[in-house]
């Protein structure tokens, strides 16, 4: 059994949204004021978009912010499966788009061929990342660490900031960024919108079985704090 990380239920996904942006935009903030620079790592899909909007239109300093992606399809940027599409369009606008960002694809082939390249482009982020906003899919996986995949294992142990991931039950090979990496954060949340998401969610905390629900390797470790928002 997993003890159960900080969970904030909310009456909306508006509610949720509205909360979540203005604590990430505190935090973003207060990492500015304190070091100088802020780091800002988000996951893609349709669940983070409207977060996306409303975190562009806060008045921080966004030219001290880094941002990047916690996983990446290995398709071209303007493809509609691309995260740093959704990224682009949704958060990269209005006063957010002085942020500095960077993606994870580049022009290799095969994100195994690509990740020593991707990793040399987030060198210069601020670490430990100042805010993680993870989703989980129903098969209990986050970032791109598929319980399907032959290199969970590799993306679960390397210390590495980035491994290749080709999962068979979704498409497209994958770059992710290593649990090593998304633990070394100041603060993690998870995002989760829909009551199936919460049933998958209970579920992982009935065991630590990490290759089962990779989730887990998130809501069982105590080295980041991890904040569970959830709106059905």
């Amino acid at each position: 059994m997993i003890k159960e990380s900080v969970f904030k239920s909310f009456d909306s996904t508006n509610e949720l949204e509205s909360v979540l942006a203005d604590k990430i935009a505190g935090q973003l903030q207060d990492a500015v004021d304190s070091r100088g620079k802020a780091s800002l790592i988000v996951s893609g899909g349709s669940t983070p978009l409207k977060l996306f909007q409303l975190l562009s239109k806060k008045a921080i300093d966004w030219s001290e912010v880094y941002i990047t992606l916690a996983d990446e399809r290995w398709v071209e940027s303007d493809e509609k499966d691309s995260n740093e599409r959704l990224v682009r369009e949704n958060l990269l606008q209005n006063r957010a788009a002085n942020a500095k960002f960077r993606g994870l694809k580049n022009m290799f082939a095969t994100p195994e061929q690509g990740c020593a390249m991707t990793s040399e482009s987030l060198a210069n982020f601020p670490r430990p990342f100042d805010v993680v906003v993870l989703g989980m899919g129903t098969d209990g996986h986050t970032c791109s660490w598929f319980p399907c995949s032959k290199e969970l294992d590799n993306a679960l142990t390397s210390k590495e900031l980035c491994a290749a991931v080709n999962p068979t039950t979704a498409p497209h090979p994958r770059i992710t960024l290593t649990q090593d990496a998304i633990l070394a954060s100041r603060q993690i949340y998870l995002h989760l919108v829909g009551e199936a998401k919460l049933t998958v969610y209970k579920k992982a905390l009935l065991n630590e079985n990490v290759k089962e629900m990779p989730i887990r390797a998130v809501l069982a470790q105590r080295k980041a704090p991890v904040d569970v928002f959830y709106s059905a």
